[in-house]
């Protein structure tokens, strides 16, 4: 399932326009986004915590060209909820 299908269905369940609900969709992933960035954990409830994990940086090597990669110390996470577990199995 792709963004568009996502918004697509949101709008569907919610009765509201497409637009508005792309303009919803896009305003909570930069509201994510921005709690993340703050080192802030994402909760959704019956869904998961979205989170970011702290690990030293280190610096890796590009296969194909042979070029030093330094990887972030920082990396985003999801824990899903033991509802969502409970719905894919």
């Amino acid at each position: 399932m792709t963004r568009a299908d996502l918004v697509v269905r949101m709008a569907q369940a919610a009765g509201w326009p497409r637009a508005s609900t792309e303009r919803a969709f896009r305003a909570m992933l930069g509201a994510m986004r921005s709690a993340l960035r703050r080192g802030e954990p994402v909760t959704v409830v019956g869904f998961g915590t979205f989170s970011v994990a702290r690990r030293r940086p280190r610096t890796l090597r590009n296969p194909r060209t042979g070029h030093a990669v330094t990887v972030a110390g920082r990396t985003p996470r999801f824990k899903p909820s033991a509802k969502l577990k409970a719905t894919v199995r």
